[in-house]
């Protein structure tokens, strides 16, 4: 799925953030606490949902396959890259 449009809506619970591919397929993620949070925080967040979701071609979140996984597992906030971190 090649990402071609993100649809974000507040609704009264928080935000409901739309990722649509280029098939027409689409993922649904809700970020809660809305009232505090606006759009665009709401879509970092939504993000950064999907990535702790997905499990980088391993099998039940066990270990990467190799360090170029380890080292792309999203977690772009920290200074340094942890090569033996779960995901």
């Amino acid at each position: 799925m090649h990402l071609t449009e993100t649809k974000v809506a507040q609704e009264e619970q928080g935000w409901r953030v739309d990722f649509v591919g280029d098939d027409g397929d689409a993922v649904t993620v809700r970020v809660a606490d809305g009232a505090y949070v606006d759009k665009a925080t709401a879509v970092q967040r939504a993000r950064a949902i999907m990535v702790q979701l997905t499990a980088f071609r391993t099998r039940g979140g066990g270990r990467s396959i190799n360090s170029y996984d380890a080292a792309s597992n999203g977690n772009f906030d920290g200074s340094e890259t942890e090569l033996d971190t779960r995901h």
